[in-house]
């Protein structure tokens, strides 16, 4: 077994990948409350169909739909300090801006929110229009503004709706930060690697890094059950 398994190795990595914990966490969470708005946003062009920016929000979905989320963050590591570059020498602006002293986490961030956002917002757009027609014209009838109808009456509705959908891909986000590393970020993938290369154990290293990607899914789940039940009670409150 010994030969197989390298259990001391193995028990040793957890301490050192559970403090990259905050990284992993930190990414799939900011990029959640980042794509929400994105998603949100995106969402209300394509209900209110909303000349020119409906066209522009479409090609962003299915350019992201459409292609590997890797491709997505080595676009975004690459193309953010050249665009940057370019603005500084054709415009003059962002001059103090240093590309060198970007974080790896702000790439990552910024690549799992435009993705992430994507998606949420056919899973919004949808969530919103199924909630009865009868609520909007309740909300007209009493006479309350499109914005305070949408946050209000619609948004808590849609959200419950929504939130399953929400939880899935939270989770999915979570597991997909371990391609974080390829850009530089020592996430809990990261470390792993960086374990295993020292003490030549990738099997080990890669048993307990799945081990603390399991137990923090399954946590997030059980947390998600709890808000989708309050949420499910405010909706009726609501209704």
């Amino acid at each position: 077994m010994e030969n197989l398994l390298d259990i001391n190795f193995l028990i040793e990595s957890f301490p050192a990948i559970v403090a990259r914990l905050p990284v992993t966490i930190g990414i799939a969470v900011g990029s959640l409350v980042i794509s929400l708005l994105i998603g949100v946003v995106t969402a209300l062009i394509k209900i209110y169909k909303v000349p020119v920016l409906r066209v522009i929000s479409s090609i962003y979905v299915s350019f992201i739909r459409g292609t590997p989320l890797l491709v997505q963050i080595y676009l975004v590591f690459y193309g953010i300090p050249k665009i940057i570059y370019f603005l500084q020498i054709e415009y003059g602006w962002l001059q103090s801006a240093d590309v060198n002293s970007i974080p790896p986490e702000v790439y990552a961030l910024v690549a799992f929110s435009v993705n992430l956002g994507a998606y949420l917002s056919e899973t919004i757009r949808s969530a919103i229009e199924s909630v009865d027609r009868g609520q909007f014209e309740a909300a007209k009838s009493i006479g309350m503004s499109p914005s305070q109808m949408m946050i209000k009456i619609i948004f808590p509705q849609a959200l419950a709706t929504a939130i399953p959908n929400l939880g899935n891909m939270f989770i999915s986000t979570i597991k997909d930060t371990s391609l974080v590393f390829i850009i530089g970020v020592i996430d809990i993938m990261g470390q792993a690697k960086i374990l295993g290369s020292r003490g030549l154990a990738f099997f080990e290293v890669y048993i307990a890094v799945s081990i603390v990607y399991w137990i923090l899914c399954i946590a997030v789940e059980r947390l998600l059950v709890r808000v989708e039940k309050r949420a499910r009670r405010y909706e009726r409150r609501i209704a």
